[in-house]
């Protein structure tokens, strides 16, 4: 069961402007980097289930989460379909982001009232996301459309709420097109969840840039 409303999830994506995400199938390593996270001044974080046993992880993870870190807002990313979803929310998912636009997955969120954030790619696709009750839509893979497309879309849709994952870079002039371009935040993974030369994590790193990145949009919307 979701600890925070979809409301709290819509508010706090905006305050903080950024969404931290990863995979890893270590129970260990997946607590020390949310808590980097956390240090660094995160409160919201995906957890990528692209992996085996990835349910698992989540399970644990969101114990943890919830005992120990009770302000962090703990969602899932790679969803696709409904069935994975409606088993994350009941492992206390507090939101579901989708590659894809499924209908079937906005069903389940819905009717929980859990906010869910779908990929999407075209114009169509993100009205019709809308239509379903989309609150802030995902725009995958970020990189391949950049803030450009963010413009085009925002003229004639001003209310569309967008959060580009890929492309995005916790430097500021790479927020800085993108946040003036204008999108509601940013979804973060590897350019944030950083490994040092011996590829271990670098959890010292990952919460200095996860602070940077949060200071420069907050600096960028000022």
């Amino acid at each position: 069961m979701a600890r925070f409303t979809r409301l709290d999830v819509i508010k706090t994506m905006k305050t903080t402007g950024l969404v931290p995400l990863f995979f890893n199938e270590n129970i260990d390593q997946s607590k020390s980097i949310v808590k980097a996270c956390y240090d660094g001044g995160a409160r919201l974080l995906e957890f990528t289930a692209r992996g085996d046993f990835a349910q698992e992880v989540f399970s644990d993870l969101s114990k943890y989460v919830s005992g120990e870190l009770p302000e962090m807002i703990l969602g899932v990313g790679s969803v696709t379909d409904a069935s994975s979803a409606s088993t994350y929310m009941a492992m206390g998912a507090n939101f579901i982001v989708t590659p894809v636009l499924r209908e079937d997955i906005a069903l389940v969120c819905n009717r929980r009232k859990v906010l869910w954030s779908p990929g999407c790619g075209s114009l169509t696709e993100i009205t019709r996301a809308e239509e379903l009750g989309c609150e802030i839509v995902k725009l995958f893979p970020g990189g391949i459309y950049g803030p450009d497309f963010v413009k085009a879309i925002k003229a004639p849709q001003p209310w569309t709420s967008i959060m580009p994952t890929g492309g995005v870079s916790p430097t500021e002039e790479s927020l800085l097109s993108w946040f003036n371009a204008g999108v509601t935040c940013v979804g973060m993974g590897s350019k944030l969840i950083v490994k040092d030369k011996n590829d271990n994590y670098d959890f010292n790193q990952i919460e200095e840039l996860t602070a940077k990145t949060i200071a420069i949009i907050k600096k960028i919307r000022d």
